[in-house]
Parts: C-alpha cells; sequence; structure tokens
C-alpha cells in the first residue's frame, strides 16, 4: 500500500504544470524529455571535440550546475575529470552583477584543457570572471558550456563566446533542473518559466 501511495504521489508531482515557489507561480516551459535531447545533442558535440584530448577537466558552477553535470557526465565517452567551484551573483530573480567566489579550485589548473559547466547564462557576468580565473591559472584552453543561453541579455558576446549551448531562451526567469527562486525549486526535472 505504502509503495502505491508513493507511485502515485510521484506521478502527480512529475506532471505539475503549474508550481508555487515561496510568493511567485511558475509554470511548465521546458519539459525534462526536451531537456535531457539537448544534452544528448551537447555531449555528441564534446565527443567529437575532445575525444583526443588529454584528460579535459570540467569545471562545474555550483549550486545551479549540479543536475546538468551528472546528466551529461553520462553521455560522454572520452576520459575527463570533473572539479567543482562555487560562484554567486543572485539574488531573488535577478543578478546583482557582482560575482562572489564561495568555493574554489581544488586542484591545479595550469595547461590543462578546462570546460566550464553552467546551468544558464544570461548577463555573462559569473561566466566573464570564470573566464579571466582561468586565463590566470595559465590553463592550456577553457571552453563554456551551458544548459541554457539568454542570447538578448548576454553582455560578453563580443568578447567570450559561449562553444556548447544545449538551449536558447528569451530572457524570463527560470527555476527547476538545478535552478532556483531563492533556494527552491532545484529538484524539479522539468524548467518552469515565470507565470506573470
Amino acid at each position: 500500500m505504502t509503495k502505491l501511495i508513493l507511485n502515485l504521489a510521484e506521478t502527480n508531482f512529475l506532471k505539475m504544470n503549474r508550481i508555487k515557489l515561496h510568493d511567485k507561480y511558475f509554470k511548465i516551459f521546458i519539459p525534462y524529455e526536451k531537456i535531457e535531447e539537448s544534452i544528448i545533442k551537447v555531449a555528441g558535440r564534446l565527443n567529437r571535440d575532445y575525444i583526443n584530448k588529454n584528460n579535459p577537466l570540467f569545471l562545474s558552477v555550483l549550486n545551479g550546475s549540479f543536475m546538468f553535470a551528472a546528466h551529461l557526465m553520462k553521455y560522454l565517452s572520452f576520459d575527463n575529470e570533473i572539479s567543482f567551484i562555487r560562484l554567486s551573483s543572485y539574488s531573488g530573480t535577478s543578478s546583482t552583477g557582482e560575482v562572489k567566489q564561495l568555493l574554489g579550485f581544488d586542484r591545479p589548473l595550469k595547461g590543462r584543457d578546462v570546460i566550464i559547466l553552467e546551468d544558464i547564462v544570461d548577463t555573462g557576468e559569473t561566466i566573464a570572471e570564470m573566464y579571466n580565473m582561468m586565463l590566470r591559472e595559465q590553463v592550456a584552453s577553457v571552453k563554456i558550456c551551458t544548459l541554457l543561453l539568454k542570447p538578448a541579455a548576454y553582455r560578453y558576446s563580443d568578447t567570450i563566446s559561449v562553444d556548447y549551448a544545449a538551449i536558447e531562451i528569451p530572457n524570463d526567469f527560470i527555476v527547476g533542473f538545478g535552478l532556483d527562486y531563492d533556494e527552491l525549486g532545484r529538484n524539479y526535472k522539468d524548467i518552469y518559466v515565470l507565470d506573470k
């Protein structure tokens, strides 16, 4: 009986078209199946580009990219390492414009091929900070890989290219699949947009 109740709860959770987080409502925007399909395509490109590289390092930006990183790793067919860094530039539903490093590197980066994994690239402040950190660390190469890209909001398109973007979206506030609104909503497998 308990198993049946859990299965019903899981089914209802998976079919939620509208959710409430804190004081705001969000509606479904990108279903899980489209997210997974887009990640598989990005993984295919990475497999082609890094098949002959010597053990590249994925640097996942916490907290938001943890689900993207976990799903992407399943589809990579070349030897690699993954590490994590924690930066923050958000307060509520908007970027503060100031990037703070909360958790740093745990291994040498000099001479490594590095792929920065982001959940979302909007203004690009975090990416610019990370990119400059990599230059200071004297990496062999640095590429940007993101689940979501907001081209209309990205301020660094002339200087720092986003090399791998799974999905391009408008400049809306979204949650789910690792993204949050004041720390809530990361657990949803679909991506939701603010319901105005």
